[in-house]
């Protein structure tokens, strides 16, 4: 076949497939059937983006009957003992100490770790915005008052308002975690903005 001025025909490693380049145009690559082979990629069960694992937080800022009360409401929520985060300075300002404990934490995953989710998205009313996402394709926003998320008020115990941060992976993302032959994800494997933004 024949090449347009100035392109090169070169053979993408990654697409399997031959395409036409043009150097004078910084890295554009004029292709077409890349995009059927992203399609047929969109199909493949390991390209599935799924949640590993939800991060609840409570900031108090203060040690004592607050935090305890606020490890209360996580407690309640999850059903799980949450950790407690300590300060990694002192802040005379905020009256804080390093190594005082000033917040308290719980991951989830699985389903109840959906359900969570779900329900705090829908305070937010499934909306959220840009900047609420990161590059490597996770996530976090916050409500005001835990009491939306379906737990009846109690006077004693206040209202506290949360964060939620969720982390996204897909299938074989284990090899990077995994104690044997370990392994790095690649790059075409990787979740970014984008990827997240569309889940």
């Amino acid at each position: 076949f024949k090449l347009a001025a100035k392109c090169e025909c070169i053979w993408s490693r990654q697409e399997n497939i031959w395409a036409l380049f043009d150097p004078s145009a910084v890295g554009h690559i004029l292709r077409q059937g890349v995009i059927m082979v992203n399609e047929a990629k969109a199909g493949n069960p390991m390209r599935e983006i799924r949640v590993a694992k939800l991060v609840l937080n409570i900031c108090v800022g203060e040690s004592g009957d607050r935090l305890q009360k606020a490890a209360k409401v996580l407690e309640q929520l999850t059903g799980q003992q949450p950790v407690f985060g300590k300060a990694r300075f002192t802040v005379r300002t905020f009256g804080i100490r390093r190594n005082e404990k000033i917040s308290c934490s719980v991951t989830i995953r699985g389903e109840k770790a959906m359900q969570l989710l779900d329900a705090g998205l829908k305070v937010k009313e499934y909306e959220l915005l840009r900047k609420n996402f990161s590059d490597s394709g996770n996530f976090g926003f916050g409500i005001n008052e835990h009491i939306d998320l379906g737990i009846k008020y109690d006077p004693s115990t206040g209202i506290y308002g949360m964060d939620f941060y969720v982390v996204l992976e897909r299938p074989g993302y284990r090899v990077a975690r995994r104690r044997r032959i370990l392994s790095r994800v690649g790059v075409q494997h990787r979740i970014g903005k984008e990827d997240a933004i569309k889940w």
